[in-house]
């Protein structure tokens, strides 16, 4: 299947399989592409076309084969290209029955125009990837923003050119799926925090960062590979890199661990600023990169937008724009994203901390009292780290789930007192006032997966903002007017 190549003028009559069709996008943003360029489109998922409405009501009339709560072996067999959708593993039977397999990524690499930069991660690559995205914007660069962050780039595809640069946030799921096609060149890559993730997937940890590496694999000598300096595996990374490595920490330290790169260091008055060395020589200049004063919370926050600036700076834009641009940087929906305040209560979405180390970061962010709404499905992750996060938190309020299954053991040897579990979002929300008071933040990080009570974590995200605002505005608790902030 390696350096497979077709054209454009090879899709009209061809047989494309979707695999997949999913609520993300990628699999419907594959179905349009193939079907309107004339391909034969079959697409095939496990659910129904009840969970899938909305995806199948976005394609329209277009003449397409649909295959709904199974999978039929010909349908791979016969077919000239299979779509993966990322979460299906590798080791599917019907996959193994594929002559090739692609996926949207790998199809909007093969016809793209535009230089790009790819971000990958454990926790931070969203934040990361829409910081730069919104740095390249501030610079007047007409940029685009898509992968995981649930914007396939087909849909996006005939406005890349030369002179737009793309921004493309890739999990491990999707780099995996690309390794070996030669497509992947991004002009810089980004690696965030590695932590365990997935372990439900992935037989272990050193087989889930395999994939990660495969971000910089087909660069070289002309790209630029932006790895974490405080990492053991940002460390090793750029031991396997070609392309040249810049830093990032958060250590003041660092500012003379290595001659290029950026670092995060206090002044006299404790405000922190992001500093960075570009140019590799004895005379480089250090430069401001970062400013004190942000829009986002917390101190991994911080972290990710040195490096988003850092990437800036590699793109080709003067340090100082690229300052102002984070600085300006209102941050992302899901992640710790301020949304509602009433009678000095401020309530905060943090849905996309989807395991435990992201939610005691997220905790950690604020240095007011958190009421901390937590708990959902494992992903077979050590939930350890999360009783840093139990013992910063002024109180607790559960979800349901088998990772809050692990949860309570942990907090009942702490002794810390808990409300719940809850299997709705509302009795969750009403325990969660009950405890807060004025100058509190009410924090929903949830440390787990989201399947079970929701379709995945993005719909947690909504679902839990549109209770919340309900709650503030029919309770008796919380009568609401104008001057108390109610945030849309």
């Amino acid at each position: 299947m390696d350096n497979f190549t077709f054209s454009l003028s090879d899709i009209p009559g061809m047989k494309v399989t979707i695999m997949g069709l999913g609520l993300h996008g990628g699999g419907l943003e594959s179905a349009r592409f193939f079907c309107d360029r004339g391909a034969l489109v079959t697409v095939t998922d496990l659910r129904d076309e009840t969970v899938l409405k909305p995806s199948i009501e976005a394609l329209g009339s277009r003449r397409i084969r649909y295959v709904l709560g199974r999978h039929e072996a010909n349908d791979f067999s016969s077919a000239d290209i299979v779509i993966k959708n990322p979460a299906v593993r590798k080791d599917s039977p019907y996959l193994a029955a594929a002559r090739q397999i692609e996926s949207d990524i790998s199809v909007f690499l093969r016809f793209s125009r535009s230089p790009f930069v790819a971000v990958t991660g454990s926790k931070g690559k969203s934040s990361t990837a829409s910081a730069i995205y919104f740095g390249l914007k501030f610079a007047n660069l007409k940029a685009l923003l898509g992968g995981n962050i649930t914007v396939s780039p087909l849909s996006f595809i005939e406005e890349t050119a030369p002179e737009r640069p793309v921004v493309l946030e890739l999990s491990s799921w999707q780099l995996g799926d690309l390794k070996g096609k030669g497509v992947l060149k991004p002009k810089v890559s980004i690696l965030t925090s590695i932590m365990p993730d997935h372990m439900n997937y992935y037989r272990s940890m050193e087989e889930y960062v395999a994939d990660k590496r495969v971000i910089y694999s087909e660069q070289d000598e002309t790209d630029f590979t932006i790895c974490d300096f405080d990492s053991e595996w940002g460390r090793s990374f750029a031991t396997e890199t070609r392309a040249n490595v810049l830093w990032f920490s958060g250590k003041a330290a660092s500012e003379s661990a290595f001659r290029r790169g950026a670092w995060l260091s206090a002044d006299v008055d404790g405000k922190i600023f992001g500093y960075c060395r570009f140019e590799q020589t004895k005379e480089s200049v250090i430069e401001e990169i970062l400013p004190p004063n942000l829009h986002v919370k917390g101190e991994h926050m911080r972290k990710n937008l040195l490096a988003a600036g850092l990437a800036l700076r590699a793109m080709g834009l003067d340090s100082a724009i690229a300052a102002k641009a984070m600085g300006e940087f209102p941050g992302v929906e899901h992640r710790l994203e301020f949304f509602a305040e009433s009678r000095g209560i401020q309530w905060y979405n943090d849905s996309a901390a989807t395991i435990p180390d992201a939610a005691e970061a997220a905790v950690s962010s604020f240095s007011e009292p958190v009421v901390l709404i937590t708990g959902g499905t494992d992903k077979n992750i050590d939930f350890a780290p999360i009783q840093k996060a139990f013992e910063k938190a002024a109180a607790i309020v559960l979800l349901k789930g088998s990772g809050t299954d692990k949860m309570i053991p942990i907090l009942k040897a702490t002794g810390k007192l808990f409300e719940g579990p809850f299997d709705n979002l509302n009795d969750a929300i009403a325990a969660a006032a009950n405890k807060a008071k004025p100058g509190m933040a009410v924090v929903l990080s949830p440390g787990c997966a989201s399947f079970g009570m929701f379709l995945h974590e993005f719909d947690r995200g909504e679902k839990f903002k549109a209770a919340v605002r309900n709650y503030l505005k029919d309770s008796a608790a919380y009568p609401t007017n104008e001057s108390e902030g109610i945030l849309s």
